[in-house]
């Protein structure tokens, strides 16, 4: 693939109240990067990430992903199927941990050995044998956190975007938290993170951008 991996440009976002939260945005973000969004709360931040994810509704002048175009506005199945988004408080289905990580595995059409094999791999991954049969009500916030990271990573996306993962987190959870996103950006996963953590913007090869009155500037 040549170019960045997604691609927009004039990204707009407007609400019926005359709020403008993104003004002509524009980012091209290339495979494997690791991008840091800072800026205030209510800059826009996890509006922008919605959008990307095809979660909330915005227009864009252009727009492409892996090379080929597609309208932001209609998001097709092919970059759905791609991109992840993650929420700061996210939600988990009343299961157990184990088949709150294979849901996203079952509706690729993965089944069997390999669902199975996939799922094992990723709560190894995020540290989470002691908990894979508990239910979401007894986890804690960070073990919450850390199911939805693993859901997210068994899916393998080409580029994942996490809104937040480390707020309202208490020490230890947060460092383990923090672990696995250092892990993501040193295996060259394409991650883009909103976030006001500043263990989060000094990760080793980060991007580190600014949103400010509907424009996106990178720092460094």
């Amino acid at each position: 693939m040549t170019g960045p991996l997604l691609a927009v440009r004039g990204l707009s976002k407007r609400f019926g109240d005359g709020v403008t939260l993104l003004d002509n945005a524009s980012l091209e973000i290339a495979e494997g990067a690791c991008w840091i969004i800072t800026g205030d709360n209510g800059a826009g931040k996890s509006t922008l990430l919605r959008a990307l994810a095809g979660l909330e509704p915005a227009v864009a002048e252009a727009a492409s992903f892996a090379g080929r175009a597609f309208e932001l506005a209609e998001y097709p199945d092919r970059v759905r199927r791609d991109v992840v988004y993650v929420h700061q408080h996210p939600y988990l289905f009343q299961r157990s941990v184990a088949a709150n990580i294979g849901y996203g595995l079952a509706r690729r059409g993965v089944r069997g050995d390999e669902r199975a094999q996939r799922i094992a791999a990723a709560i190894a991954w995020a540290g989470l044998d002691r908990v894979r049969d508990v239910p979401p009500a007894r986890l804690s916030g960070g073990e919450k956190q850390r199911v939805a990271l693993a859901r997210a990573w068994a899916v393998s996306p080409r580029l994942l975007l996490l809104d937040e993962p480390t707020a309202n987190l208490d020490a230890t959870a947060r460092a383990q938290v923090l672990a696995l996103l250092r892990e993501l950006a040193m295996a060259g996963r394409t991650v883009v993170v909103a976030c006001h953590d500043r263990e989060l913007i000094d990760l080793p090869h980060a991007e580190q951008w600014h949103l400010a009155d509907g424009r996106l500037e990178r720092q460094r």
